[in-house]
């Protein structure tokens, strides 16, 4: 019977479970909730699941639903990320390729991989915008890039696909003359709130109402990376900063690595993703350099375990 579960169950089954209703759900795929509400009856029979408890007004996921929307949404994942590959690769090559990275993304990977771009595509200039939080997802989404490198904000809008590229490492740090660099053991988050935390400020509207990765309730706010170390360096506050752009500090003395609760020694791995909008994936030259920035996750290992010798 799991042989003939289909894509369009699965599909439903997400967005039913996303939308909290069988109607809302059927307005999101564009079927009508009838035939939502039957194809997920049927998947329940041939997954011999109930994934669904419907004795009140709205469906409410069972404990074998919450588990298996897991799967669900990697099945859905890998087959559009197949799909998108396969047009990308069908199209034309890209006048221009224009993207959007993370200001977390070690840059010198990127100027790597761009060594070998000019190489393979001499005639396609490379536009690059490098932004924090949502300001790192809002060209991909308005159209000014055709994908982005993303890991600072925790929820992506809807409308994109993402694919797993590497992880780089967070470590949250000090100077070494801050009152915090000299405590001794793990430092609770009490203690850290009695401390200025320096954050950094995302220039779109994405996360706005949210705080992310904030432990003090004091904070400064600054719209670049480079401004925020800066700040670290002058023992304005501590804050969380990419073990690579800290590494050399740490070496030399002038910054700390912090140990807090629930963060393991060494930084705190943090995943970063390809993003392209749902239905219009990168062309040749952007997959190639998607492709090669994901080759680039072993470099990126032994970095990081070289600087934490």
């Amino acid at each position: 019977m799991l042989q003939s579960v289909s894509l369009d169950q699965l599909r439903m089954f997400v967005a039913a479970a996303d939308e909290g209703s069988f109607s809302a759900a059927a307005r999101r795929v564009q079927r009508t909730q009838s035939a939502v509400s039957e194809a997920i009856v049927s998947l329940e029979a041939q997954l011999g699941v109930v994934l669904f408890d419907r004795a009140g007004r709205y469906p409410k996921l069972t404990n074998e639903g919450v588990i298996l929307l897991a799967d669900a949404r990697v099945v859905i994942a890998g087959v559009d990320a197949m799909k998108a590959r396969a047009k990308g690769i069908a199209g034309g090559l890209e006048a221009e390729l224009a993207a959007v990275l993370d200001v977390f993304l070690p840059i010198s990977l990127v100027a790597e991989a761009a060594h070998e771009f000019r190489v393979q595509f001499p005639a396609t200039p490379l536009r690059l915008y490098v932004e924090a939080l949502g300001g790192a997802v809002q060209p991909v989404l308005d159209g000014r890039a055709s994908f982005g490198v993303v890991g600072s904000l925790p929820t992506l809008p809807k409308g994109l696909i993402k694919e797993r590229v590497f992880d780089v490492k967070l470590m949250m740090v000090a100077a070494a003359d801050h009152p915090l660099a000299s405590y001794r053991g793990t430092i609770p988050k009490e203690e850290l709130a009695r401390h200025a935390q320096l954050v950094l400020t995302d220039r779109s509207k994405l996360s706005e109402g949210r705080s992310i990765g904030v432990m003090s309730s004091s904070t400064w706010h600054l719209g670049d990376l480079f401004a925020k170390h800066a700040f670290l360096i002058s023992g304005l506050g501590f804050g969380g900063m990419p073990v690579h752009t800290v590494a050399k500090d740490i070496a030399e003395g002038r910054l700390v690595e912090l140990l807090i609760e629930e963060a393991p020694p060494g930084g705190l791995p943090l995943p970063m993703f390809a993003i392209y909008r749902e239905g219009e994936p990168p062309g040749p030259a952007g997959r190639w350099m998607i492709e090669r920035l994901k080759d680039s996750s072993a470099s990126v290992a032994a970095r990081e375990a070289l600087r934490t010798r």
